[in-house]
C-alpha cells in the first residue's frame, strides 16, 4: 500500500524496503515448513514445485508489470498483491495453526542484518554505477567498492562475536551448505540475467516488439518448471541425486554456449529452442539444491539454513543482472534496441554474445561448486516432533 500510494521515490523506496522485509521472509519460512513436516526423502517434490513457482514468478512477474504500467497504471503493479496475499493468508491460516509451537526465545541479531544490508547495497551500487555513472576505476567506484569490503569484514566478526548471529557460524562451517548455496547462488544469477537481458537481445537484433520479445521468454520459464518437476520426481529414485543437478546444469552450460556462438545469424525458433534447453537444465538444480542444503544441517538449524540459500539465491539475481550490465556497457550496448538500425542490430550481436558467455561461466561455475558439494544420503524418516500431514 505505501508503494502503491507514493507520491515520490523516497516513499516508493521505503515501501519496497517494508514489502522486501516481508517477502524475504515469506521465501524462508514457506520451505522451512515444508523441512518441518517432510522427510528429504519426500521433500524433493514440493521443492519442484516451489522452484516451478519461482520461474513462473519471476517471469511472468515482471511481464505483467510491464503490462499494467504500459496499458493501465503503474500502481497496479503493488495493489495486485493485496488480493494475492489475503487469498494466500485464506489459504494457509488453518494448516499453520496445526503446527507445534517450540516456544523458545531468540534474539535477532538486527546489528548484523544492518552490517549485511549495507555491505550488500554497496556492492550492488557498484556494480549498477560502474562503467556508466563513473569509470570502473574512479576514485568513487573504488570507493564504495572499498567501504562494501569494510562493511563485509565488520559482518564476518559480527558473525564471530555475536550471541545469536544472524547466520550461525556451525551452519556456514558445513561444507553441503557453504558449496551448494553458492551453487545456486551462481545458477540464479546466471538465470535472471538472462531472463533480463534476453528480451533485449531480441528487440534490438531480431526487431521483435516488447510484448513478442516477453512471449518468447516462454521458451525459459516452461523449460525451468519442467526440469524441476522432473527432478523432484527424479531425486527419490537416485542413490545419487546429485548426478541429475550436475548433468543439467552441464546440459544447460553447452546450450547457453550454443546461443552465444550463433548470436549474430540465429532466427527465433533455434533461440526458443536453446533458452526452453537451457531452462531444463537449469531448472534441474534448485531441488536438489534446496534438499541437500536442508539435508544436511539439524532440525534446530533448518530455518537459518534455509535462510542463508533463500538469501544468496536472490542476491545472485541482483548480482547477475549486475555483472551482465556492466558486460553490456563495457560493449556499448545500445539497450533500447527498438527500431534500431542494421548496424546497430549487427554490433548488438556480438555485445550479447558476450553476455551470454558470461552467463554460461557463471553456470559452469556452479557446476564446480555442485561437484565439489559432498553428496549425503536424505533421510527418510519424519521430524521426530513434526505434526502428521493431512
Amino acid at each position: 500500500m505505501v508503494s502503491a500510494l507514493a507520491p515520490d521515490m523516497p516513499v516508493l523506496v521505503a515501501g519496497r524496503a517494508i514489502q522486501g522485509i516481508g517477502g524475504g521472509g515469506l521465501f524462508a519460512l514457506s520451505q522451512t515448513i515444508i523441512g518441518d513436516l517432510v522427510p528429504p526423502m519426500e521433500r524433493a517434490r514440493y521443492a519442484a514445485w516451489i522452484s516451478g513457482m519461482w520461474a513462473v514468478a519471476s517471469i511472468a512477474g515482471p511481464l505483467l508489470g510491464g503490462a499494467f504500467a504500459e496499458h493501465l497504471h503503474w500502481s497496479l503493479i503493488f495493489w495486485i498483491n493485496l488480493p494475492l496475499g489475503l487469498v494466500a493468508m485464506a489459504i494457509i491460516n488453518n494448516p499453520l495453526k496445526k503446527l507445534a509451537s517450540v516456544g523458545k526465545k531468540h534474539r535477532i541479531d538486527g546489528l548484523g542484518a544492518l552490517l549485511l544490508v549495507m555491505a550488500t547495497a554497496l556492492l550492488l551500487l557498484a556494480l549498477n554505477w560502474g562503467g556508466s555513472a563513473y569509470p570502473w576505476l574512479s576514485p568513487e567506484i573504488l570507493g564504495i567498492v572499498a567501504t562494501s569490503a569494510v562493511f563485509w569484514a565488520l559482518f564476518t566478526l559480527r558473525l564471530m562475536r555475536a550471541q545469536e548471529p544472524l547466520i550461525s557460524l556451525e551452519v556456514l562451517s558445513n561444507r553441503i551448505v557453504l558449496t551448494g548455496t553458492l551453487a545456486v547462488f551462481l545458477l540464479q544469477a546466471s538465470n535472471v540475467g538472462l531472463s533480463v537481458y534476453l528480451p533485449v537481445y531480441l528487440q534490438s537484433y531480431l526487431g521483435l516488439t516488447a510484448a513478442e520479445s516477453g512471449m518468447a521468454l516462454l521458451g525459459l520459464l516452461l523449460g525451468t518448471v519442467l526440469g524441476a518437476a522432473t527432478s523432484g520426481k527424479l531425486i527419490p529414485r537416485f542413490t545419487h541425486y546429485k548426478r541429475i543437478a550436475l548433468l543439467g546444469i552441464a546440459f544447460a552450460s553447452l546450450c547457453l554456449g550454443a546461443l552465444a556462438c550463433i548470436a549474430g545469424s540465429a532466427t527465433l525458433v533455434p533461440i526458443e529452442v536453446l533458452t526452453a534447453c537451457i531452462g531444463f537444465g537449469s531448472g534441474t538444480t534448485f531441488p536438489v539444491g534446496t534438499v541437500s542444503v536442508q539435508n544436511a544441517v539439524e532440525r534446530t538449524h533448518l530455518g537459518v539454513a534455509t535462510g542463508v540459500l533463500t538469501f544468496l539465491r536472490s542476491l545472485g539475481a541482483a548480482l547477475g543482472v549486475a555483472v551482465l550490465g556492466a558486460v553490456a556497457l563495457g560493449y556499448g550496448l545500445p539497450l533500447a534496441g527498438e527500431g534500431a538500425t542494421t548496424g546497430v542490430q549487427a554490433a548488438s550481436a556480438s555485445s550479447f554474445a558476450a553476455i551470454f558467455l558470461v552467463a554460461a561461466v557463471m553456470l559452469v561455475a556452479s557446476f564446480v561448486m555442485l561437484a565439489l558439494m559432498p553428496e549425503k544420503p536424505l533421510r527418510s524418516g519424519a521430524p521426530a516432533d513434526a505434526p502428521a500431514v493431512e
